[in-house]
């Protein structure tokens, strides 16, 4: 029976009991002892599917999903456990099929691959047994997954900054340009055939377009638009006709 299937026929059995109107059922101790046998029979009950697994082996091999263990090793270490032989065909897709389940995220990270495997016959060659490496390279790989994620947070937001500063130089300089932020102001700004715009918000959540000279410039007002698009529309229609008096 797969995790999810467990959880549902708990969950049934859990409301199947809470609809009985009484709560001194509910409190009745052999009533809690019946429930309490029904739920570990649903639980452990194994699928014809997987014969050859039990809870034991199906529990370390789930633990290592996203290990990168290799599952030739794997399968050398579960056959050491009771159990009918196991070919490395029975664990390749018994872990597979973990990883189908809904929900269950236990795919594992290229990223971390090398990192893994080295960390993984360092452990083995120190005389680690399995469930320890399987317990440490678990630590390991979610490390390594949240280092390269932070990492590649702090590279996004770096690039973002560069590019940000870029447009506002490109504007200031005076060349034409997308909506760039200004530091300091809450209005976007923008030159387009040599001319430039200030897109603001108004306490109205609408935008004010302004046609401007420099930044600090008051401007004149071209028009009042409900999204950031009407007033692009506007722009790409003035642009590159005569100027407004």
């Amino acid at each position: 029976m797969f995790a999810y299937e467990r959880h549902q026929e708990v969950r049934r059995l859990l409301f199947r009991y809470l609809e009985s109107p009484s709560l001194r059922h509910l409190r009745e101790p052999k009533q809690v002892d019946r429930l309490a046998e029904e739920i570990v029979a649903a639980v452990d009950q194994s699928s014809p599917l997987w014969g050859k697994w039990d809870a034991v082996r199906a529990e370390l091999l789930k633990a290592a999903a996203k290990t990168w263990i290799p599952i030739e090793d794997l399968a050398s270490f579960l056959n050491s456990l009771p159990g009918p032989r196991l070919t490395a065909t029975d664990v390749a897709q018994r872990l597979r099929a973990f990883q189908e389940e809904p929900h269950a995220h236990l795919y594992p990270d290229e990223r971390v691959k090398d990192a893994c495997l080295a960390r993984y016959s360092m452990e083995v060659e120190a005389g680690t047994e399995m469930p320890a490496i399987v317990g440490a390279l678990q630590e390991f790989a979610d490390e390594e997954e949240r280092r390269l994620d932070r990492e590649w947070q702090e590279k996004w937001q770096a690039e973002q900054a560069a590019e940000r500063l870029a447009l506002e130089r490109r504007f200031l300089s005076g060349a034409d340009c997308k909506w760039t932020p200004l530091e300091g102001s809450k209005a976007v700004f923008m030159r387009r055939n040599g001319r430039a715009y200030r897109l603001a918000p108004t306490k109205e959540k609408r935008w004010e377009l302004h046609r401007i000279e420099e930044a600090t410039d008051a401007g004149k007002l071209v028009g009042v638009y409900a999204t950031r698009s009407a007033a692009n529309k506007v722009i790409d229609k003035i642009a590159y006709e005569p100027e407004f008096r």
